[in-house]
């Protein structure tokens, strides 16, 4: 295999990601080391380096069935175990939504949601907090055979009546499609489970990597779960063609509905026109061959508006057969080399990035922070070895005249103290506002008015109405959390640059935090509504309005889940504004208060002016040390976080 590979890149990528956590955990252990860590820089520290611990890189497949899908997933990752993992035979295999991951903390196994939880409002993120809700079967990883066998479980179905199927919202009366799904007897053949959660020690899957196995486009236009969360959350979408049927008009409604508008500008988002070797035929010449399946590829491209390039003909199948066999020219002949590479060179770097972005504002800020508390203490220690060393020879005087001068400037610092705990009241009382708007109460009751207002009309109007307000309601709290951001950061820029104009402390302009991300998801979740369920409830019915009462319940829990991010977002950009002066003012008060000890005892003779002159020099090698090794650690970490810069470097030396 070639070394581009997604396997091997992402494993690059995981080891990156390991480096940097023992860089940022290396920074943290020097912190406590020189004693200059604090229980607000613990914090942020230990945040970074959860979210690096928790860093998931999600890979969606979508296809209708027959295009394989599974196959596909079993040929990229788990062809080292010589035999499909995954159930991939003719017809429908996936029932399910099915997410493969790695849990440390639960045994190998495979959870399987009833489909009967699809007759309550109650999201699969809501159920994924209850584990006594699933069917959970042990799964052997000594045997692929054990395993296998495991697997089919997800593809498992039932039958059940009319109404049972309309119930769950997989049947619909006027639904042409729906009427072949009725067997003689009129019963309809539903998935036994609603969703699937693989849990399974692959190498990758330990490192974070989660693939998202989509069923077709029922599943996908029924269970808002895949709709509003699970696509959306994905860092690639993989959507697989087949080259014997090209764009079906299901193909061109799950493009269309529930991928083209995801990403933009196409980036992380890759076709597929699987089958290719369909199209082999000994009977025909190769440059033959290659022209249908160039004409194939144009069509594909032409009917989902992409570029012909960005459309990858491979055979999963051959492509598997290859790599359990060990048959290089059959895996060249595949294409599947040519598309994992492109898959590599989609995720990778764009999950990276995002990564590394989130990460190096961070620690800029964190060092920025350590290196304004050793300046200030350089700063005050230059100016203690100044005053002593002009007190050489002088006077008794001389000496009560300089401790004078430095309990007034104590004096004139407490003032400001005053001044600085009205600002810590003034900077709550804004913190509360902030949260008043982005808090978690208030979006809980925006949710619970809208579910009344949905409840108390069951009319068209009502609840487009109740929807409407949501949103509205919604953004406006937005907005307002923005003005607040502004109005705080505005008065912490004022109170750094008054403190550094009458007391000399440093100033710090505080980073900035903006709400333009959590706007855009909700627009994006309002187009959703707009496009799937506005037009659904035209023509109400109780099967409809059940639908829609789930599909809202999905976007509340969404909604919700940005809150979190946006409280947790705002809570560390609050104690990065405020933490760095806490620490000046702390850091200066206890400078004075040495200073004026240091010429109290000098004045008593208790210490000898040459004595704390040389301690000072002492303390001077200490932060000129510490600082240096600051430099170092900055320089390591940003070594880390962008190796490219190190190679681009020694290539132009």
């Amino acid at each position: 295999m070639s070394n581009n590979t997604l396997v091997e890149q992402f494993e690059h990528y995981s080891s990156w990601r390991e480096r940097l956590a023992q860089s940022i955990a290396g920074y943290h252990d020097w912190l406590s080391e020189q004693e200059i860590n604090d229980g607000q820089i613990d914090l942020r520290l230990q945040h970074l380096l959860d979210r690096l611990a928790e860093d998931k890189l999600n890979v969606a497949f979508v296809a209708e069935f027959s295009r394989g899908k599974s196959e596909l997933i079993n040929a990229i990752f788990f062809a080292d175990y010589k035999q499909r993992l995954l159930p991939s035979t003719a017809g429908r295999t996936t029932m399910c939504p099915t997410e493969l991951l790695y849990d440390p903390e639960r045994p190998p196994s495979i959870q399987l949601l009833p489909i009967e939880t699809r007759g309550s409002s109650v999201t699969t993120a809501e159920y994924k907090r209850y584990p006594e809700e699933w069917i959970t079967t042990p799964l052997n990883v000594d045997s692929a055979d054990a395993m296998t066998a495991a697997m089919l479980q997800v593809g498992e179905t039932r039958k059940v009546s009319k109404d049972e199927a309309t119930k769950y919202g997989l049947y619909h009366e006027g639904d042409v499609d729906a009427l072949l799904t009725v067997d003689a007897d009129g019963r309809v053949e539903i998935p036994r489970w609603r969703h699937a959660i693989i849990n399974f020690p692959h190498p990758l899957l330990k490192k974070g990597l989660v693939i998202l196995d989509t069923p077709g486009l029922n599943a996908i236009g029924t269970e808002p779960e895949l709709t509003l969360n699970l696509l959306p959350n994905a860092h690639a979408i993989v959507f697989i063609l087949a080259a014997d049927t090209g764009v079906t008009k299901s193909d061109i409604e799950v493009w269309r509905d529930h991928i083209a508008t995801l990403h933009s500008r196409n980036k992380g988002r890759l076709v597929v026109l699987n089958k290719i070797d369909g199209l082999w035929d000994d009977l025909k010449q190769a440059d033959a061959i290659e022209q249908e399946l160039t004409s194939q590829i144009n069509s594909c491209a032409n009917l989902l508006g992409l570029d012909a390039s960005q459309i990858y003909p491979i055979s999963a199948q051959k492509g598997l057969l290859a790599k359990v066999n060990g048959d290089a020219a059959l895996l060249a002949k595949s294409r599947l080399s040519e598309f994992e590479r492109a898959l590599s060179d989609e995720l990778i770097p764009s999950k990276r990035e995002i990564v590394r972005d989130n990460t190096e504002n961070e620690m800029q800020d964190l060092m920025s922070g350590t290196r304004a508390l050793l300046t200030a203490r350089m700063t005050n220690i230059n100016e203690q070895l100044g005053e002593l060393t002009g007190l050489r020879g002088k006077n008794e005087e001389v000496v009560q005249h300089m401790m004078t001068k430095v309990e007034e400037e104590k004096t004139h610092f407490e003032k400001g103290l005053q001044q600085f705990q009205a600002l810590r009241s003034v900077f709550s009382q804004q913190s509360n506002a902030l949260f008043d708007y982005l808090g978690m109460d208030r979006i809980k009751s925006e949710v619970r008015e809208t579910r009344i207002a949905m409840e108390n009309s069951r009319f068209t109007k009502g609840l487009r109405e109740a929807m409407s307000a949501f949103f509205i309601h919604v953004d406006a709290n937005i907005t307002h959390s923005a003005e607040q951001i502004e109005e705080i950061k505005s008065m912490m820029t004022a109170m750094y640059k008054k403190f550094n104009e009458e007391h000399g402390l440093i100033e710090i302009t505080p980073p900035n935090y903006s709400t333009f991300k959590y706007k855009k998801e909700m627009e994006r979740l309002e187009k959703s509504y707009n496009e799937h369920f506005n037009t659904l409830i035209n023509m109400l019915t109780n099967e409809q309005y059940t639908l829609t009462t789930k599909f809202f319940e999905t976007l509340a829990s969404r909604v919700v889940n940005i809150y979190e991010v946006a409280n947790r977002e705002a809570d560390n950009w609050l104690k990065a504004v405020m933490a760095p002066m806490e620490t000046q003012v702390r850091e200066h008060q206890m400078q004075l208060r040495r200073r004026l000890e240091s010429i109290k005892r000098i004045h008593k003779a208790t210490d000898t002016l040459e004595d704390r002159i040389a301690e000072l020099q002492q303390m001077q090698v200490t932060l000129r040390r510490q600082l240096d090794e600051l430099d170092g650690m900055q320089s390591h970490v940003t070594t880390v976080l962008n190796p490219g810069l190190t190679e681009v470097s020694a290539a132009v030396a």
